[in-house]
C-alpha cells in the first residue's frame, strides 16, 4: 500500500492569522515559507497511492513535520500567538494533518498489509551561502534494513531513467532527524517503510518540477514497487 503525504505544499495564511504576516510576502513566497515546486510533483505522483495527503498551508504557521516539543514548531511569526491560539493551530491544522495520516497506514497494517509512505518535498539549491550540490535526496533510518534497501533501489531505477542525476541518501538532511517519519516509525515498527523525496527546487519554474524530472520519479517507483 502506498500513502504520499505532502507537509509544505503551498504558503496560505488562513484569515484569522494573516495579521501576523502583515507585509511578509518575501518571505512567505520563498523556500522558507513553503517547499517551492513539492505540491505539483505531489499531485504528479498521486495516482500511484492508496492513499493521499497535503497541506498547503505556509510551515511558517504550524511546522507539520516537526514534533510538538520542536523548538521551530512555530516561526517567529507565529510564536507570538497566545496560549488559546497556538492549540487552535494544533487542533485544526496540526493534528488534522497527522492524525489522517497516521489513521490510515494503521488502517493498512491493521489489515496485515505493508505501507510505503513517500512524504514530498523539495530544498533551496543554496543555503548560507553554500551550493547544495544533490538533485533528489532519498531520506530515510539507515538503521532500518528495509527503508535502506527501498531506497537503494529507488536510486537505481532513478538512475536507469537518467543517470546525469545527482542521488544522494539522508542528504540535504538525516532521514532519522526529527520529523513525521521518524514519529511514524515510532508508532509503527513493523510493515511501515518512511521515505521523504527531497527535490532540488533549481528544477522549479513557477513552482512546477521540470516534466521529465517528474516521469523519471513517478516510473522509478513504479519499477521498485512492482
Amino acid at each position: 500500500m502506498k500513502n504520499i503525504a505532502c507537509e509544505h505544499g503551498g504558503n496560505k495564511i488562513p484569515k484569522p492569522y494573516q495579521l501576523y504576516f502583515k507585509n511578509q510576502d518575501l518571505v512567505l513566497n520563498s523556500h522558507r515559507g513553503y517547499d517551492l515546486g513539492a505540491l505539483d510533483v505531489f499531485n504528479y505522483l498521486k495516482p500511484l497511492s492508496n492513499y493521499s495527503k497535503y497541506s498547503d498551508n505556509s510551515r511558517l504557521l504550524i511546522e507539520l513535520n516537526r514534533s510538538l516539543h520542536h523548538k521551530k514548531l512555530f516561526s517567529e511569526f507565529s510564536k507570538t500567538l497566545s496560549k488559546d491560539d497556538k492549540k487552535q493551530l494544533i487542533s485544526n491544522y496540526y493534528l488534522e494533518f497527522r492524525n489522517n495520516v497516521e489513521a490510515s497506514i494503521k488502517k493498512y497494517i491493521y489489515s496485515n498489509n505493508k505501507v510505503l509512505h513517500l512524504s514530498v518535498h523539495s530544498f533551496t539549491p543554496i543555503l548560507n551561502n553554500q551550493v547544495r550540490h544533490c538533485d533528489i535526496g532519498l531520506l530515510f533510518d539507515s538503521r532500518n534494513i528495509a527503508e535502506k534497501k527501498f531506497s537503494k533501489n529507488l536510486k537505481s531505477e532513478i538512475l536507469k531513467q537518467d543517470k546525469t542525476l545527482n542521488v544522494r541518501f539522508n542528504y540535504p538532511y538525516l532521514g532519522k532527524a526529527d520529523g513525521f517519519t521518524m514519529y511514524l516509525r515510532k508508532q509503527f515498527p513493523e510493515n511501515y517503510l518512511g521515505i521523504e523525496i527531497e527535490l532540488n527546487q533549481k528544477f522549479s519554474i513557477k513552482n512546477k518540477i521540470n516534466k521529465n524530472l517528474k516521469d523519471v520519479l513517478l516510473i522509478a517507483i513504479k519499477n521498485v514497487s512492482s
